[in-house]
């Protein structure tokens, strides 16, 4: 039984997620204590409870501890099946954050293909928006081999909830490695400005803060920069602004959401910024995807070698639970909340 300290480093849902999707992945049953001590309210939350629940029923686990509020939970798996699930959150919790214990769990599944539908919120704080799960994760998965095909039905945003996202996952028998140092030259830049149950007029402002925002630093770079608005079915309300930049070797995501009193100026300025930020560091990799994509690297047979433009807590973090489950070492050179290289090297070939 592999013992896991949910408190260790940032002490998040992102160490629970990671055993989940490892330990039905590897058959390695494992026991979690302090679960999300570093957090304001530690303990299994309902975001938290679906990923258990989702991967108890995918590999038929054996669990103990899987109450709301939980500090320590048990999990033992059985053989992981293919099929189609539903999983209802039941609040706004994110499913992209679902989605990052349940892919892993089912790459290797015998059977070929998972479909996977979750309700809950899709456009929510502290985690990957849809869009970013589809066009940048999505991207990155596909560039090691493995075929995941997103949609949506209903948009989610805080607090109502209510959205709908289905994921179709493909088994694969091998991931392949990857090196990406260099980004390469900026291509392109598309984005969505949009509201759900709010005027048209606040997406346009977005747009434009945007728009403002990005100009003055990229009038002499040749890069067409398109942003489209979006009217979104939910049952709540809510804004986001989402970009997607595309170079020659790789793709990046960048997010602000709108809330109550913050003005729609602001959510197109933030996504500006958060997306400059990136864009001057030179990395390949934004830190959304960085620590994302370790846990699939180092189930490749050869090393992978990339480079980020914030080395962050939940990637050193992802990096720690994932060797408790599987031999594999790593190297990280760079300090902390500045650009590094990442090295995966993987030490067994039992995959």
């Amino acid at each position: 039984m592999i013992e896991v300290d949910g408190s260790f480093r940032e002490g998040g849902g992102q160490i629970l997620r990671t055993a989940l999707g490892l330990s039905c992945l590897l058959q390695k049953p494992f026991r979690i204590y302090a679960i999300r001590k570093g957090r304001r309210k530690a303990g299994l939350m309902p975001q938290h409870l679906t990923c258990v629940r989702a991967a108890q029923l995918l590999s038929n686990a054996q669990v103990t501890g899987d109450t709301a509020g939980s500090t320590e939970l048990s999990f033992s798996p059985g053989e992981v099946k293919s099929g189609d699930y539903l999983f209802d959150i039941g609040t706004a919790g994110s499913t992209s954050l679902v989605f990052q214990t349940i892919i892993p769990a089912v790459i290797f599944a015998k059977f070929g293909k998972t479909t996977i539908t979750l309700k809950g919120g899709t456009h929510v704080p502290f985690s990957p928006c849809y869009h970013y799960l589809d066009k940048v994760f999505g991207t990155f998965l596909r560039s090691v081999g493995i075929t995941v095909n997103f949609s949506i039905a209903s948009y989610g945003f805080y607090p109502k909830g209510g959205g709908k996202v289905s994921a179709e996952i493909y088994a694969t028998e091998r991931i392949k490695p990857l090196s990406v140092i260099e980004r390469g030259s900026l291509s392109r830049l598309t984005g969505i400005s949009g509201v759900g149950n709010l005027p048209i007029s606040i997406a346009e402002r977005q747009k434009e803060a945007f728009v403002r925002k990005l100009h003055p630093v990229m009038q002499d770079r040749i890069c067409p920069v398109d942003v489209d608005l979006l009217n979104a079915s939910t049952p709540g309300q809510g804004t986001f602004l989402f970009l997607h930049s595309e170079s020659a070797k790789c793709c990046a995501g960048f997010t602000s959401l709108g809330a109550r009193g913050k003005k729609a100026e602001v959510v197109g300025q933030e996504a500006a910024e958060e997306f400059l930020a990136y864009y001057f560091t030179g990395a390949a990799f934004d830190p959304h995807l960085s620590d994302q994509v370790v846990l699939y690297l180092a189930m490749c047979r050869k090393e992978s070698i990339f480079s980020t433009s914030c080395i962050t807590e939940h990637l050193m973090t992802n990096l720690w639970v994932i060797r408790l489950f599987h031999k594999y070492s790593y190297a990280v050179e760079g300090e902390p909340g500045k650009p590094g290289i990442v090295r995966i090297n993987p030490l067994s070939n039992n995959l």
